[in-house]
């Protein structure tokens, strides 16, 4: 399927707006929403900030988009949806990569207690420095700080 069939089988308008967000998810890496609006300015023209926050929320409602709050940044959007993976956040970059199911099927883990909740999902964040921090570092300890 296409983005515009996705759209129309999940009950929303097809807008260029709505296609051109859905395409920066996809081509960005867990984009917030200000890049992924600045990405939709490029390909569409004016669109305000509002009119992308409204999308987004509609699109993830729709579960065309995946939106992840990571603790401290902004919320982020993916178009990786339909599993439970997991991230793993630079705590100095911010950068936030996929990391598949830690162990077992959906929901990966298990809750020690309910509480009678019927458990459908997990997320687990994973906080570290990513390489290309930690090579900064290596190369600030070094005395070879870059630029």
């Amino acid at each position: 399927m296409d983005d515009a069939t996705d759209l129309r089988a999940a009950g929303l308008r097809v807008t260029a707006a709505r296609l051109a967000i859905l395409d920066a998810v996809r081509s960005g890496d867990h984009l917030d929403a200000d890049h992924i609006a600045r990405g939709v300015r490029d390909k569409v023209g004016h669109v305000s900030t509002q009119a992308v926050y409204d999308s987004l929320h509609a699109l993830t409602g729709a579960g065309l988009l995946r939106r992840i709050e990571p603790a401290g940044p902004p919320a982020r959007y993916e178009a990786r949806v339909g599993d439970n993976h997991h991230h793993l956040v630079c705590r100095r970059c911010g950068a936030v990569t996929d990391v598949d199911c830690v162990i077992g099927e959906a929901p990966c883990l298990e809750p020690s207690r309910t509480h009678g909740y019927a458990v459908d999902r997990a997320e687990v964040v994973f906080w570290g420095v990513c390489p290309g921090c930690r090579d900064q570092n290596a190369d600030r300890g070094a005395g070879g700080a870059r630029p």
